[in-house]
């Protein structure tokens, strides 16, 4: 039987792990700070299926893209900051 990944479900938006790299002129493009950001919890089924899918862990403080289809927008990306825990 084979494990079932949240990410492949129709509901569920696209998640990408945003490179160190790029989080300083994505939160220059959206004039805001990390600290500032919905959370997302390192315990959610969509970041642990992400971190299956990259075969790496995912820790505090990360930058999570999300790409959530719109039937008016077409696509719309959002930002959420990865946290420990319950927030």
């Amino acid at each position: 039987m084979s494990k079932f990944n949240v990410l492949e479900h129709e509901i569920v938006p696209e998640h990408h792990l945003v490179p160190v790299e790029d989080e300083d002129k994505i939160l220059s493009e959206l004039k805001t700070t990390k600290e500032a950001l919905p959370k997302i919890s390192l315990t959610d089924p969509a970041i642990r299926a992400l971190e299956e899918a990259l075969n790496t862990k995912i820790g505090e403080n990360r930058i999570i893209k999300i790409i959530r289809k719109s039937p008016t927008a077409g696509y719309y990306e959002y930002y959420r900051v990865t946290v420990k825990g319950v927030f």
